[in-house]
C-alpha cells in the first residue's frame, strides 16, 4: 500500500476507534480491492477493505447486498465503520475458517461444507431478490464470452480476432433453455469466498464474502459457480448429489435442470478463461493462469452443441501455451 493510502487508512481507523490497532495483510484478490485484518490489544478484531476511489469498486452495492444478505439471516459481514468516497470498510472479522482451507486438510468434510452453501443459495433464491439488481440475462450473458476470444486467444497467439462467432454460439445455446425466472446471483460463490461458523446455527454457519457484484440471473449460476471451481476439484459424487438436491428443492425437472447447468457452466468457463487471461495481460496477475486447465477441462465436460465449431477457435491451456502468456504478461490486448 503507498505510504499516503497508508496514511489515509490509518486516519480512517482512527475515526472509526481502532487507531491502536495492529494491521497486517490479510488477502488481495483479482479486483483492486485488499484486506488487512486489524487487532486491538483487548483482543478484538476486524477487517480493513481498502477499495480506491477509481478502481472501480462500488461500496455502495456492498452495502446494500450486505444488508440485504444480512435481513436474510445470512452471515455476511456486519459493517463498522464505512468511508465510501475515501474508499474503505470495517467489516466484522468472520476469521480463518475459509471453505478451501478446511477442505485442504480435511477432504471428508466436502459433502457436508457444500450442503449447507447449497442451502444457503436455496434460501437466498426463495426470498424476494434486492431490488434494482441489474440483469445478467442472457443477452449479458453470451456478450460476456467475448473475452475468451479477445483476451485468451490473443495471449495465446497474439491474434486479434472477432469474437462475434463465439458469442452468436452463446447465444443459441443460452436460447435452447427452458425459460426459468430470474434469481440473485452473487457470482463468486466459491469455497474461497466462503467460511464455516461453527459457533452459529443453521444457515449462519456459512460466511459469505464477495459478494457486491450481485445480480438477478439464471437459478443455475451460482450451483456453477460452487460446484464447479476454477480453483479446486469437486468429487464427482459431490456435485451429481447437489445438483440433485438443489433441482428437487426448487422444483425443477431434472434433465432440464442438468442441461441449463451445463450451459450456464460452459458460459462461465469462457468468460474466465478470458478473464484469467486478462488479469495475467494486463496487470501480470499470471498466478490465475495455474486454474486455466481446470477451467479447461470443465468447459470440455459443459460443452453444448452450438459451441463446438466455435471452440475450434481456443487453443488448450498446454504448459508451453501458458508460457507464451506469461511472455506476453502485462501486454494489453488492443493496439
Amino acid at each position: 500500500m503507498p505510504a499516503d493510502r497508508a496514511a489515509t487508512a490509518q486516519d480512517f481507523c482512527r475515526a472509526a476507534g481502532w487507531g491502536a490497532a495492529r494491521r497486517r495483510f490479510l488477502a488481495g484478490d483479482a479486483s483492486a480491492r485488499r484486506y488487512e485484518r486489524l487487532a486491538l490489544p483487548d483482543g478484538r478484531s476486524a477487517v480493513l477493505m481498502d477499495a480506491p476511489p477509481g478502481s472501480g469498486e462500488d461500496l455502495a452495492a456492498y452495502r446494500r447486498v450486505d444488508a440485504h444478505l444480512r435481513g436474510l439471516g445470512l452471515s455476511a459481514p456486519a459493517i463498522f465503520a464505512a468511508d465510501e468516497a475515501a474508499g474503505f470498510l470495517l467489516l466484522e472479522d468472520l476469521g480463518d475458517g475459509l471453505f478451501a482451507r478446511l477442505l485442504a486438510a480435511e477432504p471428508g468434510r466436502e459433502l457436508a461444507l457444500y450442503t449447507a452453501a447449497t442451502d444457503v443459495l436455496l434460501a437466498l433464491q426463495a426470498a424476494a431478490p434486492l431490488p434494482g439488481l441489474a440483469a445478467y440475462d442472457a443477452a449479458a450473458m453470451a456478450e460476456a464470452v467475448a473475452p475468451a476470444i479477445t483476451h485468451y486467444r490473443f495471449a495465446l497467439t497474439g491474434s486479434r480476432d472477432d469474437p462475434a462467432p463465439l458469442i452468436a454460439a452463446m447465444a443459441e445455446a443460452l436460447a435452447a433453455l427452458p425459460p426459468l425466472p430470474p434469481v440473485m446471483i452473487l457470482r463468486d460463490y466459491h469455497a474461497e469466498n466462503l467460511l464455516w461458523l461453527p459457533e452459529r446455527s443453521g444457515l449462519a454457519r456459512v460466511g459469505v464474502l464477495d459478494f457486491q457484484l450481485a445480480l438477478l440471473s439464471h437459478p443455475a449460476y451460482d450451483l456453477v459457480s460452487l460446484l464447479q471451481d476454477a480453483r479446486r476439484d469437486i468429487a464427482p459424487a459431490t456435485e451429481a448429489a447437489l445438483i440433485a438436491r438443489f433441482a428437487a428443492a426448487r422444483g425443477f425437472a431434472p434433465e432440464a435442470f442438468a442441461q441449463a447447468y451445463r450451459t450456464i457452466g460452459a458460459q462461465r468457463h469462457l468468460r474466465i478463461l478470458g478473464v484469467f487471461a486478462r488479469l495475467a495481460l494486463e496487470q501480470g496477475k499470471t498466478g490465475y493462469l495455474a486454474y486455466l486447465p481446470r477451467v479447461w477441462r470443465d468447459l470440455l465436460r459443459d460443452l453444448p452443441a452450438p459451441l463446438a465449431p466455435a471452440l475450434a477457435l481456443l487453443p488448450a491451456p498446454e504448459p508451453d501455451a501458458l508460457d507464451r502468456i506469461r511472455d506476453r504478461c502485462l501486454t494489453a490486448p488492443t493496439p
